[in-house]
């Protein structure tokens, strides 16, 4: 084990540069910088997701005998809604966040995440934004953008939005990618996000930014539905040579919805055996309250900046990786 950091000093300098350029990028267009606690009592019910827990013994509704569990955000996005619901205007923050997976080339479990909201965007509009911001950090060409149902069609020939588990299946084989646990998969949306990351990814964004939009309703997690096409949910996500930047929203702002959808990635935990998750009766209240047109976006801080400096790990970007913290 070494004490020494990850990150020389002449990377560290270009960093503290690409953070600077984001914040005049916000500055420039009068969204504000807030700041929301790493620590929350409710957390994120999502299947894929886990966050990494603590314990306190103070709060004011329990005795100091009885500790409670405290979750570590995996992003800011429910403390930054509670604000837009209490009358904040346009918000941006760069914060630290934290997922309980392994560590790899584009992951450390402590990670730093932008996030930011406009009021009165739709996702096409915060798309064009994310662009601008990509273009004034990388000095990349125009971004491209397609949605998911063509991606497949057009690189596969399938239609993701009608296909049966045994054509996904097949298609897997096809492309000698088939596995026990595969076969053994019930879940569309599984066999669907394997064959996405597995197949389609590395062949999109690699000579520019590629946003892929109207993701299937399944994956829809805290973005409206399209009314255009029920079948679809108004989700964006950003890839550029190799690496998963971007995932943004058209918000979700009926917290009966919300609520549902929480309640039933719970009933899935449960069938899968995993753990289920608190509720963050929170930010339900705050949507019960009314959460305005907007739409977010998270982006990856780190993963930009290996792109910025053509790092090729993590670790070459962060001071202190897990292994070294």
């Amino acid at each position: 084990m070494s004490w020494q950091p990850t990150l020389t000093w002449e990377y560290a300098q270009q960093r503290a540069q690409v953070l600077q350029q984001i914040r005049q990028f916000f500055n420039d267009r009068n969204v504000v910088e807030v700041e929301t606690p790493a620590l929350s009592q409710g957390t994120v019910t999502d299947l894929h997701l886990e966050a990494i827990t603590c314990r306190y013994n103070f709060l004011s509704d329990s005795s100091p005998e009885q500790s409670t569990t405290l979750y570590l955000q995996t992003s800011p996005e429910f403390h930054m809604k509670r604000l837009l619901a209490s009358g904040y205007g346009c918000i941006f923050q760069i914060a630290k966040a934290f997922r309980h997976e392994e560590a790899g080339r584009y992951h450390n479990p402590e990670f730093t995440l932008l996030e930011w909201y406009r009021l009165g965007f739709d996702h096409f509009m915060l798309m064009k934004e994310v662009a601008e911001l990509l273009i004034t950090v990388l000095a990349c060409t125009e971004p491209t953008q397609t949605t998911y149902q063509d991606l497949f069609i057009e690189q596969l020939g399938l239609d993701p939005l009608i296909a049966t588990r045994a054509q996904l299946l097949t298609l897997i084989k096809e492309h000698d990618k088939l596995s026990d646990w595969l076969t053994a998969e019930q879940d569309n949306d599984i066999l669907l996000q394997f064959i996405f990351s597995e197949i389609i990814e590395p062949h999109i964004g690699n000579e520019s930014p590629c946003f892929v939009y109207n993701f299937p309703r399944s994956q829809a997690s805290l973005a409206k539905i399209c009314p255009a096409d029920a079948r679809v949910a108004q989700r964006f996500e950003c890839y550029f040579q190799g690496v998963e930047l971007v995932n943004g929203f058209n918000e979700l702002s009926a917290d009966d919805i919300q609520y549902e959808r929480f309640q039933k990635d719970n009933m899935q935990r449960k069938i899968m055996a995993l753990q289920e998750k608190p509720i963050d009766e929170n930010f339900i209240a705050a949507l019960s309250h009314g959460l305005p047109q907007c739409s977010g976006v998270a982006l990856g801080i780190d993963r930009l900046i290996m792109l910025a400096l053509k790092a090729e790990h993590i670790e070459q970007v962060v001071s202190f990786p897990i292994a070294r913290c």
